[in-house]
């Protein structure tokens, strides 16, 4: 792949982001606060996923095995 092209796909999604947002009407320190802002957010989102999705999925996958017979390993 070319790295004009790809260059040119990474500004189209930037734009696209700017369009949906409508931060592209705010002026320039507005815009890195609206930046600034999202990025946190979007991180703290990723990082909790990563975090509590696969205990919360361990204990699921817990309780339905529970539910549907499985035999509960032995606590000895």
């Amino acid at each position: 792949m070319d790295v004009k092209r790809v260059k040119d796909y990474i500004y189209w999604l930037y734009y696209q982001y700017l369009l949906v947002t409508c931060s592209y009407v705010l002026e320039p320190w507005e815009q890195s606060m609206f930046h600034t802002i999202t990025v946190t957010v979007v991180a703290m989102v990723v990082y909790t996923a990563y975090v509590f999705v696969p205990i919360h999925v361990r204990l699921a996958l817990e309780f339905f095995s529970q539910i549907f017979g499985a035999q509960p390993d032995s606590t000895v």
